[in-house]
């Protein structure tokens, strides 16, 4: 009977091809431009059978020293209750040192993050389709290069930690939309390509009407685009992207370890994520 010998490496760029190849057999829709984006932000393990083959993976993503997300965590599916994920696991916390941690689960996986300290603090709902055209939203402008920096700000203001590098990624390979007052800007949204279609995310705003005008904006440009938001139940934009011909296709569990410092601005609320590895 052969035995198979398991590794734990580095995850490095070497390994993309076995890391797409398991997500497809997960059934996740991540190209290989999508994991690159997610290992350019992330360090990680690859779990490696026979030296070569990626049968499990983990990334996490830091946020300086406020945060870290823990994600993209996949065990091959013969290779289950071995233990496998559990190692990957302590790699990632070893990995993220003292940060606070977030991380979104599945049902599967929620009592081994349990186990390691992991607390429900939520729920983010997947919907995505290809949506009727509507009319553009007023208020809403395309962001221009001079408004990073603001987006930036804000994006801290309502995240909790500073998530310039995922901006100034996400602003090379997508766009932003903004709404001004007195010109200046009170809420943005992102879209870039993603998985099967495109996804709109993250979007901070003051409050709901803003959030949904700055969605409304990327579905209007996008008629007949198969496009993704991941939300919060907390969030309330469930029933309105419903009505504008969403599908509810999922979602997770969101846990956290650790105090995360909150929000600088109460008035100010993530309405969107980026996605659901990197919040």
């Amino acid at each position: 009977m052969k035995t198979t010998e398991i590794d734990l490496a580095p995850f490095g760029t070497e390994h993309l091809k076995g890391a797409v190849a398991l997500s497809r057999q997960a059934g996740w829709p991540h190209r290989p431009e999508d994991w690159a984006m997610v290992l350019s932000l992330s360090s990680g393990v690859v779990a490696l059978e026979d030296k070569d083959r990626v049968v499990g993976t983990v990334l996490v993503t830091p946020y300086g020293d406020n945060c870290a997300t823990i994600n993209m965590v996949i065990v091959d599916e013969a290779m289950r209750g071995r233990g496998l994920g559990r190692k990957l696991m302590d790699c990632a916390l070893t990995i993220a040192g003292n940060r606070p941690l977030r991380l979104v689960a599945t049902s599967d996986g929620l009592p081994l993050y349990e186990k390691l300290g992991f607390r429900q603090t939520g729920s983010v709902l997947q919907y995505q389709g290809s949506v009727p055209a509507i009319d553009h939203p007023d208020g809403v402008l395309p962001a221009n290069q001079d408004d990073l920096a603001a987006i930036v700000a804000l994006d801290r203001a309502a995240f909790g930690a500073e998530r310039r590098s995922l901006l100034e990624y996400i602003a090379k390979i997508g766009r932003f939309a903004v709404i001004r007052q007195a010109g200046e800007v009170r809420g943005f949204a992102a879209l870039r390509t993603f998985g099967r279609g495109e996804v709109i995310g993250p979007v901070a705003a003051a409050h709901a009407g803003d959030a949904c005008a700055l969605i409304s904006f990327f579905i209007a440009s996008r008629p007949g685009a198969f496009l993704r938001i991941d939300t919060t139940a907390d969030a309330g934009l469930a029933p309105w992207l419903a009505e504008r011909g969403f599908a509810h296709a999922g979602g997770g569990i969101v846990m956290g370890k650790g105090s995360i410092e909150p929000t600088t601005s109460p008035a100010l609320k993530t309405f969107a994520l980026a996605n659901q590895a990197l919040g």
